[in-house]
């Protein structure tokens, strides 16, 4: 593929998606970076930086915000999508009104859609089907990455084209691009890790110790495996950066939303109150009820996620969360194994 030699379209000014425009303005690309708070777009403009979510990081000159979506995509030969899963419809549809035909669509967002249990990747395939589309994902922390901290991601996408221009146009002495073919697996991983950052966040709250952590981990990732692996992914998939890199950093890390909200559950709030405090989007909340409708759909057995949700949807103790630890059916420390499980293939 050639050289991309124009402008690349974030959205969604959110923390990621300003690290995101400012990493590729430093590689010397023009940035539209597109906001739906007019008000945020005056102040970014005006002072360089994004005050609401990453104070005092400043934004290179590149980096040009806009609140109107005709001129934020309409020249753009990637656009990188970085809005909470909730709007990502609506806002791909208003998108797709003024994008060229032919730019390359990036889903930075680790959720699944309500109602039809759709990945971010496989709404942008249903809304524009003609689409070269990838998906980026992994243990990116925001503002580690705005201290440039060492990080690695991973770009997944069934074109060679995608991964080669998503390498180029984010390479960085901080920020390593890897690549994976394996898109709803890596994708996927992305979004259920959210719901055991949560369960993280409350053992921590709990007093729970360094032991309990890689108990949590460790379960999880086995848990994550077995319902990829039922839904059409690649089980090895969730031993790389977008499975378990993503979960150790997210079920550790106080600087993750969806630990913070189980810290706050942990310690007697509200659902409501846990997200007032963490003032931001945690998408584990909104991921956990359609990742316990569909494994009883298909009968995957996940007893932290079954746990996680009588807590936060029926009003259960605490406490029951430790016993679908401890007290789980099957006792198998690595179980998918070669030809274990008939796989069914994600439904686009």
């Amino acid at each position: 593929m050639k050289d991309l030699t124009g402008t690349v379209t974030v959205l969604g000014g959110g923390s990621f998606g300003t690290v995101m425009a400012n990493i590729i303005a430093e590689n010397g690309y023009r940035v539209k970076f597109w906001m739906r708070n007019e008000e945020l777009v005056a102040q970014v403009n005006q002072t360089h930086e994004n005050p609401h979510y990453l104070p005092g990081y400043r934004l290179h000159d590149n980096v040009v915000a806009y609140h109107d979506m005709e001129p934020a995509v309409s020249d753009s030969e990637v656009v990188f999508v970085a809005v909470p899963s909730a709007y990502f419809r609506t806002v791909v549809r208003n998108m797709l009104a003024w994008s060229r035909p032919d730019a390359i669509l990036v889903s930075c967002t680790k959720g699944i859609e309500a109602g039809t249990f759709k990945l971010m990747s496989q709404v942008l395939q249903h809304e524009c089907p003609e689409a070269r589309i990838g998906v980026l994902s992994g243990p990116n922390l925001a503002k580690e990455i705005a201290a440039r901290d060492l990080t690695g991601s991973v770009i997944a996408s069934p074109h060679a084209s995608v991964r080669e221009a998503v390498q180029r146009v984010l390479k960085s002495e901080y920020f390593r691009v890897y690549t994976n073919d394996d898109m709803f697996g890596v994708e996927l991983g992305g979004a259920l890790k959210n719901i055991y950052a949560i369960i993280a966040g409350l053992a921590s709250a709990l007093g729970m110790g360094h032991n309990t952590n890689s108990m949590v981990v460790t379960r999880s990732l086995t848990e994550m495996a077995r319902f990829g692996r039922r839904l059409g992914a690649d089980p090895m998939t969730f031993l790389g950066l977008s499975g378990v890199g993503d979960l150790v950093v997210t079920c550790s890390s106080p600087l993750s939303r969806n630990f913070r909200i189980g810290v706050a559950l942990g310690q007697g709030k509200s659902v409501e109150e846990a997200a007032v405090e963490v003032g931001q989007v945690a998408e584990g909340v909104n991921t956990l009820r359609q990742v316990k409708e569909k494994a009883d759909e298909l009968g995957v057995y996940m007893p932290l996620a079954s746990g996680l949700y009588r807590i936060v949807y029926e009003g259960c103790s605490i406490e029951s969360i430790v016993t679908s630890l401890m007290l789980g059916e099957q006792a198998l420390d690595v179980e998918y194994e070669a030809n274990q499980t008939k796989t069914l293939k994600p439904e686009l």
